[in-house]
């Protein structure tokens, strides 16, 4: 038997609906949003998220006041041009890793949902993150879906004012922790935190944590659903990475149809109906408010909510769970299905390889930098002893967490050397420009231009090093 949904037709001349709207002259396009009240559940795939929840959440408000050595291990230091990530430091022309990291988060995202749909919207989004903490709060202050409700059709009066002031007072705390959190990864928090309270702090300061905490407790308080269905865009291209194998929330038509309510001691084969006794559970817990019976829908964000709300009626009802369950479009039709297929190798290939790149450049990146600039103003001139000199401007580069002291050399023909200074201290993350002359004995030379090569290499542990290649210019042979 095919997983079919069943469809009702309509005939124009004969709805009602359709006449009242014929007689209005109009139709409607667009509908007013209707306010989603979900139930509370528990389940299996709630303690995942639970979990998941909470370390998220633990992650984003603990890592910017987390220091080591006296520097936050998080810190993106915009004037400076700094990033600094876990006791390293990156700079601009690093950016090239932050493509590649977001090469790789994008890859990633094809093959989980090419392999379980939008698990990552169920369970790791920012959006989903903050609204499932906003609606536990809503819960707890205003009480369950009946309770809220009530509550909002109930007239004004002091109790209802006092829980919805109470509520938004602690949205906007969560929200301004939010932004000032955010912020403090770009300004260090324990700075932000007493220049914002002592008015010391800039105005950029002041309006990108009032602008995260507005955006915060409007997504998350107000619009909800509205940003996973409207403003999201993954919502919209993920129906192109779907195929018949991809696992998704899904109700089991074949086992559940035709629906009806039934006591708990009778045999549905008897009364013709299926295990779903249409007790509306799997829509009121929906943070979308759809229908899952309806087949999958592109609001559904994979949080199975509705799943674990199915499986406590079926168990109370003493049917096997699993009505409602993660499942594939073969596995509901009676077919086989194939974990791993040509689009998954794809993708996965593709991560690898990308993984791969990131993690072979990290490794071989080495923390200072060396550029040569040769002075050309003048080619070349002679000195009291005869010999041949060139003018360079070195730049120096400390990318690391630590001062350091760095030697420099120059090779090629015989009698190359420096006649300036051959040292140099950089403090952590400093660059410093520095003249230098090189000469050669003319005798060395064999053409009017030689190849010449500088190197500067640290005298801490581990040593470092690095050099370039430069030209020294001579007289015509």
């Amino acid at each position: 038997m095919s997983s079919q949904i069943p469809v009702r037709e309509i005939d124009p001349a004969t709805d009602d609906a359709s006449n009242k709207k014929k007689k209005a002259g109009n139709v409607d396009h667009y509908a007013n949003r209707k306010k989603i009240y979900t139930r509370s559940v528990k389940g299996f795939f709630q303690r995942i998220r639970f979990v998941s929840l909470w370390a998220l959440m633990g992650m984003y408000f603990l890592f910017c006041w987390i220091q080591v050595g006296g520097e936050p291990i998080i810190h993106f230091d915009l004037p400076a041009r700094e990033f600094h990530l876990f006791g390293t430091t990156f700079f601009p022309k690093d950016f090239i890793l932050l493509s590649g990291m977001l090469i790789i988060a994008a890859f990633g995202l094809f093959f989980i949902t090419t392999l379980f749909g939008r698990i990552w919207c169920g369970y790791t989004c920012p959006q989903t993150v903050w609204t499932f903490i906003f609606m536990w709060v809503e819960e707890k202050i205003e009480g369950s879906r009946n309770k809220r409700i009530k509550l909002d059709k109930a007239p004004n009066s002091a109790s209802k004012s006092v829980k919805k002031a109470s509520k938004h007072a602690v949205w906007l705390l969560i929200a301004f922790a939010t932004g000032l959190t955010f912020v403090g990864y770009f300004y260090p928090v324990r700075e932000l935190l007493a220049d914002l309270f002592t008015l010391q702090a800039n105005g950029w300061a002041y309006f990108w944590v009032g602008f995260f905490t507005v955006a915060t407790y409007t997504n998350a308080g107000w619009l909800r659903e509205q940003v996973c269905l409207y403003m999201c865009p993954y919502a919209r291209f993920q129906s192109v990475m779907y195929d018949e194998d991809t696992r998704v929330v899904a109700y089991d038509y074949n086992r559940g149809e035709p629906r009806g309510g039934r006591k708990k001691s009778a045999d549905p084969a008897e009364l013709g109906l299926g295990d779903c006794i249409d007790c509306g559970q799997c829509v009121q817990v929906c943070p979308t408010g759809i229908d899952i019976r309806d087949g999958l829908q592109y609001e559904c964000i994979g949080c199975a909510l509705c799943i674990d709300a199915c499986d406590q009626v079926m168990e109370r009802m003493n049917y096997p769970t699993g009505l409602i369950r993660y499942v594939t479009e073969n596995e509901l039709e009676g077919k086989p299905s194939k974990f791993l297929r040509p689009r998954t190798f794809g993708y996965g290939a593709a991560l690898v390889a990308m993984i791969a790149a990131i993690a072979i450049t990290l490794v071989m990146r080495v923390p200072v930098e060396l550029d040569v600039l040769r002075d050309r103003g003048q080619l070349y001139q002679m000195n009291g002893r005869g010999m041949l000199e060139n003018s360079y401007t070195l730049k120096v580069q400390n990318m690391t967490e630590v001062p350091q002291t760095f030697r420099i050399s120059v090779s090629g023909p015989e009698s190359t050397q420096l006649i300036t200074r051959d040292e140099i201290q950089l403090d952590p993350g400093a660059n410093r420009t520095l003249p230098t002359v090189v000469e050669i004995s003319p005798e060395s030379l064999t053409q009017s231009r030689t190849d010449i090569r500088f190197r500067i290499e640290s005298q801490g542990q581990p040593p470092l090093s690095a050099e370039t290649e430069s030209r020294f210019i001579g007289p015509s042979r």
